[in-house]
């Protein structure tokens, strides 16, 4: 072991043991975290160690970070160490596959971004407890540089061992539900490339719907979104150069390409691949898969849809009901309306715009309504709104929404996964349910 892995070993451990000895603004900052954090986790000792981790690099007091925090009180650190102390700034988490076994370490790839690190232990117990690892397996980590050239173990790991396609999309979907705000932490173009993705899908659909918020049947709804998915995947087709009248087989020929590289540019353009595969062999015209909505919202009387450039699209089949207990002029008259406001503060599903969209629309009625169920008289919409959002563990600021685009290796290995999947299943046995994960 060289001598600056060792050295990055002992700056480490001074740093979490500088965070845990820690009174005052620090002590209070690290606690606020970890509750926030422990709330979405299991709370093992793994769970805890990883949030000690995260918060060195990610926590904030004040407007520092607790590594700025650690340099200040260590004046006398060399240059070298205050450097390496410094880029630990760049610590991320990632779900990685191990491509290659080194003598002190592995190669390892970052499945959220394709992207490859080589990964060492800083120190003998955790090279010696990893040494039975093998090529293939999938591990949950955080890593932290120390060089230019590699990467050290920054906290604990989890192995959770060679995954089959569906496994590791569910592992890839969890891993997006748990550390959201971690998704593409080393590829910030990605990143900034999905938000744009929901700015334009927003754009799209205004300009389909004629507004951000519509309420229909969920039956009708259902026909109307598979509508608008089908013009979106229209759309990106055309901006790829493939005209959408013709089949690829047409296409292919008359371009003087071969079918392969068509199928290719049309796969790159969003169509999925089975699809693709189907037209090539049938010289049929472009088609697209059928989008359905979750049955409990298709059989819905009525469901009302929203969309924003941030927030994403979200639908809800209560917001009718919502608007009719904040319109009543006797709300506790409505039947299931406390019932409905508890849901509204404590489903994760309804979230913070949710909140505000309604406070625009009936603040006088929502801000009575809510210092009742709360017995809140004091209660101001103005002032409390979102510090009880936050009570209640809604983000004020948006998330990396689900309708984002996802890097092409991520959508190819959910398609391939929903293939095996149902590959596996018995035939004309059970209802067909609507996959879920990176589409």
């Amino acid at each position: 072991m060289d001598a600056i892995l060792e050295r990055s070993h002992e700056l480490k451990q001074a740093l979490v043991d500088f965070v845990l000895d820690a009174e005052g603004e620090l002590a209070q900052a690290l606690e606020t975290y970890a509750a926030t954090q422990l709330r979405r986790g299991s709370g093992d000792s793994t769970q805890q160690d990883l949030i000690i981790d995260r918060f060195i690099t990610e926590g904030k007091v004040g407007e520092q970070s607790p590594l700025e925090l650690f340099l200040e009180s260590h004046p006398n650190l060399t240059q070298s160490d205050r450097s390496l102390i410094d880029s630990w700034h760049h610590s991320f988490i990632g779900l990685f596959a191990i491509t290659e076994i080194l003598p002190d370490g592995f190669e390892l790839m970052n499945w959220l971004t394709d992207k490859h690190y080589i990964v060492k232990p800083n120190n003998i117990q955790t090279l010696e407890a990893i040494s039975r690892l093998k090529i293939g397996e999938i591990l949950l980590t955080r890593i932290s540089p120390v060089t230019d050239s590699y990467w050290m173990f920054s906290g604990p790991y989890t192995i959770m061992g060679k995954l089959g396609k569906p496994k590791l999309a569910v592992a890839i979907g969890n891993f997006k539900e748990n550390y959201k705000n971690n998704l593409y932490s080393d590829a910030p173009e990605l990143l900034e490339e999905a938000w744009e993705s929901v700015v334009q899908y927003h754009q799209q659909f205004i300009e389909f719907f004629g507004s951000d918020e519509i309420t229909l049947p969920g039956y009708q709804l259902n026909k109307k979104i598979a509508e608008f998915q089908e013009l979106i995947t229209e759309k990106r087709l055309a901006d790829a150069g493939i005209d959408t009248s013709k089949s690829l087989a047409e296409m292919a020929k008359a371009a003087g390409v071969a079918e392969e590289e068509m199928e290719a540019a049309a796969k790159e353009a969003g169509a999925d691949a089975k699809v693709v595969s189907q037209m090539l062999k049938n010289n049929s015209k472009m088609v697209m898969p059928k989008v359905d909505l979750p049955a409990e919202l298709k059989k819905a009387e009525q469901v009302t849809t929203f969309s924003h450039p941030r927030w994403g699209q979200m639908f809800l089949p209560t917001y009718t009901k919502m608007q009719t207990i904040l319109s009543a002029d006797d709300w506790q008259s409505v039947e299931g309306a406390e019932k409905l406001i508890r849901y509204y503060l404590e489903d994760k599903s309804i979230n913070a715009f949710i909140w505000h969209r309604l406070a625009e629309q009936h603040p006088n009625q929502l801000e009575k309504i809510l210092q009742t169920v709360l017995q809140r008289p004091e209660f101001s919409l103005a002032s409390d709104l979102d510090p009880l959002l936050e009570e209640f563990n809604k983000p004020i600021k948006p998330e990396l929404p689900d309708i984002a685009s996802v890097p092409i290796h991520l959508h190819n290995l959910f398609q391939e996964a929903v293939t095996e999947v149902n590959k596996s299943k018995p035939k004309n046995k059970g209802q067909k349910k609507t996959a879920k994960g990176f589409q």
